[in-house]
């Protein structure tokens, strides 16, 4: 998480045991390991918590209920916000790390219709995400990972030509902004967005 998306301080916990796969698996054993990193965040004067890791949307609720200060857990708290926002003749596209594990309640979505409207790409085949599986994690070059977000942007873009915005679900994801935009031209959101509005919730600092 850059702290440069937040414009406050930050403070950060681990929760033990969330290693990429458990999480993005959605491991429910995990769900105590993160309210117990939250209150310890909060111990230390934490006004407002945020993950790095969009699949512990999972662990939204438990966290929440858990303390007293905001909670965002995930970029995909988003999407039913986006779906209004964009024109109805077009569609969402969610870019994730893994494809293959963002589930239906993930999306938050119960209309048919507006179902109908999300797109979802992944690199879950890609040498990054085989590196993120590692013990301990291996960190991707920035270059790899534009690499292989790029192609998927690209690919989505073919099969569906509708696409009015991208949501990243990835939080490594915002790194490549620049370049998605650029190809792109479209709205794009993501951890970063979410951060900054929930950070603006509780700053003091006068609003431009």
């Amino acid at each position: 998480m850059d702290p440069a998306w937040i414009g406050m301080p930050v403070i950060s916990e681990t929760a033990e045991g969330a290693w990429t796969e458990r999480v993005v698996r959605g491991d429910p054993e995990l769900a105590d390991a993160y309210v117990a990193a939250a209150r310890r965040l909060v111990d230390r004067g934490a006004v407002a918590i945020c993950s790095d890791c969009g699949f512990t949307l999972r662990y939204q609720t438990a966290v929440a209920s858990a303390v007293n200060v905001p909670v965002t857990m995930s970029s995909l708290l988003l999407i039913p916000t986006l779906l209004h926002q964009l024109p109805k003749f077009t569609k969402l596209a969610i870019l994730t790390a893994n494809a293959t594990q963002l589930s239906e309640e993930l999306l938050g979505v119960r209309d048919p219709e507006d179902r109908s409207r999300i797109v979802i790409g992944g690199i879950e085949e890609s040498e990054v995400w085989r590196m993120w599986l590692e013990r301990p994690i291996r960190r991707a070059s920035a270059e790899l990972l534009e690499n292989e977000v790029i192609a998927c942007v690209e690919r989505l873009r073919v099969e569906h030509p509708q696409i009015g915005a991208f949501l990243f679900e990835c939080t490594a994801f915002p790194r490549t902004a620049p370049a998605v935009r650029r190809i792109t031209n479209l709205p794009l959101y993501g951890v970063d967005t979410i951060t900054r509005m929930t950070a603006a919730s509780v700053s003091s600092r006068p609003h431009p």
